[in-house]
């Protein structure tokens, strides 16, 4: 939840009135009412928005993306399609339709931020398997393979632990390059969900400038549906966390 969330929310809104109307009633003119009033609504909502990015974990925090990196030019696909909803979400004339998608911004902007996430993790994957050589690893794992097929002892000890170490190195490598193409493939999913869903409601728009309507169903069937995008991208992003938590653990 972002700032402008937080300052929507209802606890907020009560503490900064309750504010206003305590300074208010303390005798303090009517504008410095309203101004501390403000301040205690604008001050709690920053906290909390803070707070909250604090408590996120270590993977689920905003990442870098490179613009021109595949993950880039689908989040900048999905940011669009969400600027083109809320243009469409804002312009629709007033009635039962206009307000029930206007609800679904707050879902649209969650799994635009959803997928920002993903791309920053993709591009986590990324520069971590460029960190890895895996045909320097394939190498090693034949070589130490090789040499253990004559060895015993303490030597073939070594070489077991040896051994060992390279595999571990190279099973991180998979995990790393199957989460980079797993969330590559659900970015690309997601956008492409989110701009049908805005073709959608593009069609739906024109139904409504054409006339008053208040069959909402079609966009109860277009939350549900967005549901399903934002559940998708969780269990992925979930998954891409693991894998590069798991490759920080190795660097350890």
């Amino acid at each position: 939840m972002g700032f402008k969330q937080e300052l929507a929310e209802p606890w907020g809104l009560l503490l900064g009135a309750t504010a206003g109307g305590v300074a208010w009633a303390a005798n303090l003119p009517v504008l410095v009412a309203g101004g501390v009033g403000l301040a205690v609504w604008a001050t709690k909502a920053g906290f909390a928005a803070l707070e909250r990015r604090r408590s996120l974990p270590e993977g689920a925090r905003r990442l870098p993306v490179d613009a021109r990196a595949p993950e880039g030019r689908w989040l900048l696909r999905a940011r669009r399609a969400a600027a083109t909803f809320a243009d469409l979400a804002g312009g629709m004339p007033a009635g039962p339709l206009a307000e029930r998608v206007a609800t679904m911004r707050p879902e649209v902007d969650d799994t635009v931020q959803a997928l920002e996430r993903l791309a920053g993790q993709a591009g986590a994957a990324g520069q971590a398997l460029g960190r890895i050589d895996a045909r320097f690893l394939d190498a090693e794992a034949d070589r130490l393979g090789a040499a253990r097929g004559g060895a015993s002892g303490e030597i073939a000890a070594e070489l077991d632990r040896s051994l060992a170490s390279v595999r571990a190195q190279q099973q991180v490598y998979g995990r790393l390059a199957n989460a980079r193409g797993g969330v590559l493939a659900r970015l690309e999913s997601g956008t492409l969900g989110l701009e049908s869903l805005v073709a959608r409601v593009v069609e739906l728009s024109a139904m409504a400038a054409a006339g008053p309507t208040g069959d909402t169903g079609a966009v109860e069937a277009l939350t549900d549906e967005l549901e399903g995008i934002r559940q998708g991208l969780a269990e992925t992003e979930e998954v891409s966390r693991q894998a590069l938590n798991a490759w920080h653990r190795a660097k350890e």
